[in-house]
């Protein structure tokens, strides 16, 4: 009998959220009606049941919805005692010149040890330099001299930022969150695959596979609408810098987990092994430092 580990299934893009203790403004937005509610780690749980590649969930990477330094602190609480949660994606205002006072106090929290990567939300941004910003720069400069990496969320259209900013700030680890939300509805459009491979170029970066359902039709969307997209990220990345993430519960709006969880099943089916291997769990594993995980990750704390 083999003492070998089940094969790990990590989930790189997760949210969650408490209304009664934090409002989510972005909610309001017309579509968003089914996610008005408070979601837990315990909803993902319950959610998460479809195994992918015959691996189940195993860990997850919990990311940052609003700009908000105490919503940060209860994400790294929630990593600290909850065995599923593996690493959190805070937010800093990195336009601050306190943030790296700010960064060692949240690594010194309460969990602080989960830590791995900070994020905005440049996608609700109008300036179209952003990350360009002098103070901006100085704060992902501090990001990486701490030894973290920088979530990207841009819109297509925002691209060429993140091509810039990783020609600009070498040497700080970045992920192209939701693939830089690709218009799935309409193919792979020229502009956002050339932007693509400009970006993939940089070495540093990495991009997650995540979201794209919610760019399709959100009720009729198939596994044939995304592998445009599908086709490019593993032509320009490659499977050694994908990884998989469900984005839930906002992959809610779009059939959720297990229904996303099938569709990557499907695109995988031309991968070999060791490439599906990579993209399920050890890039994320590996540019999120995340630990073992127990065999009670599926558990809550209390065993339940």
């Amino acid at each position: 009998m083999s003492d070998a580990a089940p094969p790990r299934l990590v989930d790189a893009h997760h949210h969650v959220w408490d209304l009664a203790r934090r409002p989510q403004p972005w909610l309001e937005e017309p579509g968003h009606e089914p996610l008005r509610r408070s979601f837990g780690i315990g909803d993902l749980r319950s959610a998460a049941t479809r195994p992918i590649d015959g691996r189940h969930l195993d860990s997850t990477v919990v990311v940052q919805c609003v700009a908000s330094l105490s919503e940060t602190r209860e994400l790294l609480s929630l990593a600290g005692r909850d065995p599923l949660v593996g690493a959190v994606v805070g937010w800093v205002d990195l336009a601050s010149p306190t943030a790296g006072d700010v960064l060692d106090e949240l690594r010194d929290a309460p969990g602080g040890d989960c830590l791995r990567a900070v994020r905005h939300t440049v996608q609700g941004e109008t300036d179209p330099a952003w990350l360009q910003r002098p103070a901006v720069e100085s704060g992902l400069r501090t990001v990486r001299d701490r030894g973290l990496a920088y979530d990207v969320l841009v819109r297509s259209h925002q691209l060429g930022q993140a091509v810039t900013l990783a020609e600009r700030v070498p040497g700080l680890p970045l992920v192209l969150d939701h693939a830089g939300k690709p218009p799935v509805a309409y193919g792979a459009p020229a502009d956002w695959e050339r932007e693509i491979w400009r970006l993939a170029a940089h070495p540093q970066v990495r991009c997650k596979v995540s979201g794209l359902v919610t760019e399709a039709d959100h009720a009729l969307w198939t596994t044939a609408d995304l592998r445009p997209v599908w086709d490019v990220l593993l032509a320009a990345f490659g499977p050694e810098r994908l990884m998989f993430g469900s984005d839930w519960p906002v992959c809610a709006l779009a059939g959720g987990w297990n229904r996303w969880a099938a569709g990557v099943e499907e695109l995988l089916a031309d991968c070999s092994r060791s490439e599906a291997e990579a993209i399920l769990a050890r890039t994320a594993t590996d540019f999120y430092q995340l630990r073992p995980s127990p065999a009670t990750a599926l558990k809550g704390p209390d065993g339940s």
